[in-house]
């Protein structure tokens, strides 16, 4: 799991002063998470936003578990009902903020896309990287990808699972899975922007990935998480997302 704390605090007097939410953060949200948080803290001066990521299935364990999030950002909106059926955050809270979308990534210039179907049975293709597919949205929409190509079975053999779909995205970056179904996000961010190529998964080939925030019960009693589901759904967060490869849902 990793654990960082996007704390942009000019002196150590002000970090004592302000005010933290914890946030738990699907995996896709890596990249978008950091630039997200700066422009948050920008708009609320003092205030600390400390970020889990995993895969969205890992962090409702966690917070089932007695966690300390005060906010819980989904890869779809399925765990965060899981969470509300089970009276464990605010059921009025769930908010889709973002549309995820799932490509197939190389770094191996041997191997080209020119479709899905054409690169996953490349013979120089021995490892295909998902995330797994029991936690992870993204995971579960790579397995329905391949069911979608009758694929399944054919590559059960070749299919490394990663903890989450950043997990997976390792695999192909380090040269130890010729492809992988990873985010968009995390292949057109900066750090990967100019690092091999893709090509996207048609929405309609799986579940959509509809992206829910949710207040937890111990994030009722922080004003901070109230005002960053409302930061969320404003129009800075929403060209943000849209930077990094997002859909937006449109506005209530």
């Amino acid at each position: 799991m990793l654990r960082f704390c996007l704390a942009l605090i000019l002196s150590a007097a002000t970090a004592q002063a302000g005010t933290k939410v914890r946030i738990a953060a699907a995996a896709n949200l890596a990249q978008v998470i950091e630039v997200l948080a700066t422009e948050f803290q920008n708009a609320n001066p003092g205030a600390i936003t400390e970020v889990t990521l995993g895969a969205s299935g890992s962090l409702v364990a966690q917070i089932t578990h007695g966690a300390p999030f005060d906010i819980f950002l989904s890869a779809d909106m399925d765990y965060p009902r899981a969470l509300i059926a089970n009276d464990q955050v605010h059921s009025t809270s769930l908010t889709p903020f973002a549309i995820g979308r799932l490509v197939l990534w190389t770094t191996n210039s041997q191997i080209q896309l020119t479709t899905l179907e054409a690169a996953l049975t490349d013979s120089r293709v021995r490892h295909i990287a998902i995330a797994n597919p029991d936690t992870a949205p993204y995971g579960r929409a790579a397995r329905e990808t391949l069911a979608k190509l009758l694929l399944a079975s054919a590559l059960r053999t070749k299919i490394v699972i990663g903890e989450n779909v950043s997990h997976a995205a390792q695999f192909v970056a380090s040269g130890n899975a010729e492809l992988g179904f990873v985010a968009l996000s995390i292949v057109i961010a900066p750090q990967l922007e100019n690092s091999g190529q893709w090509i996207e998964v048609p929405a309609a080939w799986h579940t959509p990935l509809i992206q829910g925030a949710v207040i937890t019960n111990q994030g009722t009693a922080n004003p901070l998480a109230g005002e960053f589901l409302t930061f969320l759904q404003g129009s800075v967060a929403r060209k943000i997302f849209a930077r990094f490869g997002y859909r937006v849902p449109a506005l209530p």
